[in-house]
């Protein structure tokens, strides 16, 4: 019965969220909002590439869309102390954590970095010290954004079907490329060696100059999907283990 009730519980929030002759003001300012980020993220990573001051004013931002996005789902944030904490609800909650830190810890060692836009602060040291939290926030905060990301794809897919007839042929079309994607995703993992800055292996970022932005961008988007598809089937994974939702099958997962 409380598997029942929480399926039931996703299903009138995903159908509260879209009106039956379109998508409300609310959600529409929410995805214009959260496709920002996006973009301010994938370009933030290009910090080389797109220059020192630019980098500046697209954290500031950042940071503006970040606090939006909160405002928007305040009701969210109201709600973090009431109600049953389930697994998914408890990874969901600590990765929203986690993200703040990052958040923070991005901004607070960027302003003590700045060039540009905070120049009239007074001199400082520690800039050793702020040099490797800045990566490490960054690198870190791109991960769990991405994440936290996954973990509410289901809801664009929902929001999707309700303005798409049912097709197992462009279902399966989608799931392939975004599966591709993901395999390009990994190598550009590699090749970028994001690994060596989440594990801190190295206080600079390196940049090849003769590379293009949209070659970079288009290599971080798919080391992006890696983690939202991580993301989105680790969800999957613990609702089909926690309430016991349909999902019984490796082809329902996938």
């Amino acid at each position: 019965a409380g598997s029942r009730i929480t399926l039931h519980g996703w299903k009138q929030f995903f159908q509260t969220q879209i009106k039956d002759n379109g998508m409300k003001p609310t959600m529409k300012c929410k995805l214009a909002v959260d496709a920002a980020m996006t973009v301010a993220l994938l370009l933030l990573m290009a910090y080389g590439l797109v220059g020192e001051a630019a980098h500046e004013w697209l954290g500031m931002g950042m940071f503006a869309l970040f606090l939006a996005h909160h405002v928007l789902n305040r009701k969210w944030l109201l709600a973090i102390g009431k109600g049953k904490y389930t697994p998914l609800r408890i990874i969901q909650t600590a990765l929203v954590g986690v993200i703040l830190l990052c958040m923070l810890g991005s901004m607070v060692s960027g302003i003590l970095l700045s060039r540009y836009v905070f120049t009239f602060l007074p001199k400082h040291g520690g800039y050793e010290a702020a040099q490797k939290t800045h990566i490490l926030c960054a690198y870190w905060g791109f991960v769990c954004m991405s994440l936290h990301l996954g973990f509410h794809w289901s809801m664009m897919l929902a929001m999707a079907r309700k303005h798409l007839q049912p097709s197992p042929l462009r279902t399966w079309s989608l799931r392939l490329i975004g599966w591709l994607w993901a395999v390009y995703g990994a190598f550009a993992f590699r090749r970028r060696g994001v690994s060596l800055y989440l594990l801190l292996r190295s206080h600079f970022v390196f940049y090849d100059y003769s590379d293009s932005v949209i070659r970079f961008l288009i290599d971080y988007l798919s080391v992006m999907v890696v983690f939202v598809l991580i993301g989105y089937y680790l969800s999957q994974v613990i609702r089909s283990l926690f309430t016991k939702c349909p999902c019984n099958s490796f082809v329902d997962l996938i």
